[in-house]
């Protein structure tokens, strides 16, 4: 059972923002401390991503384990009441997820996502440093599939895909 009534948790999710969020941040300024510039919020590029590194073609997502439905995940519990809603709402999200991934895939972009749990301070340096490696690789012109590695759960996630014409 919910322990707020609903007019507070109408407030409650009323102020959770899509833009600048913690994780967003902590990404920014590592990357902007190690002399990497960008572009936040792109409009122009399918699904607005939250960092855009042009000179890799890069589009990076920093998905928040709730609202994107992050499975096997220990920051993501489902709601308990309006259940139907939120399925729904968690499915849609992760629909277009996947259908932004591949319009920028076809625009010959590489698509980073980034989980909110993967910047907790247990996980955040090695998430990052992992960033980083995948944006240098991708400098120097060979595509690659870096993997995060998650070891408590066995769960690899794709950091970076290659174009259409370098499929493994």
């Amino acid at each position: 059972m919910d322990k707020f009534t609903p007019e507070q948790r109408r407030k409650c999710m009323a102020s959770i923002h899509s833009k600048n969020t913690k994780p967003e941040i902590i990404v920014r300024k590592y990357l902007f401390a190690l002399g990497f510039r960008y572009r936040i919020n792109v409009k122009r590029l399918p699904g607005t991503p939250d960092i855009v590194l042009n000179k890799y073609k890069c589009a990076i997502f920093i998905n928040g384990c709730f609202w994107h439905g992050h499975e096997n995940c220990e920051c993501y519990s489902f709601p308990k009441s309006n259940v139907e809603f939120w399925e729904k709402k968690i499915a849609r999200n992760k629909e277009r997820d996947a259908l932004v991934a591949a319009k920028l895939r076809g625009m010959n972009w590489y698509v980073i996502q980034l989980w909110e749990c993967q910047l907790r301070p247990k996980k955040r340096k090695e998430t990052l440093d992992t960033l980083v490696n995948t944006l240098k690789f991708l400098h120097k012109g060979k595509p690659q599939r870096a993997l995060y590695e998650d070891s408590e759960s066995e769960i690899s996630y794709i950091a970076a895909e290659p174009d259409a014409e370098y499929n493994t």
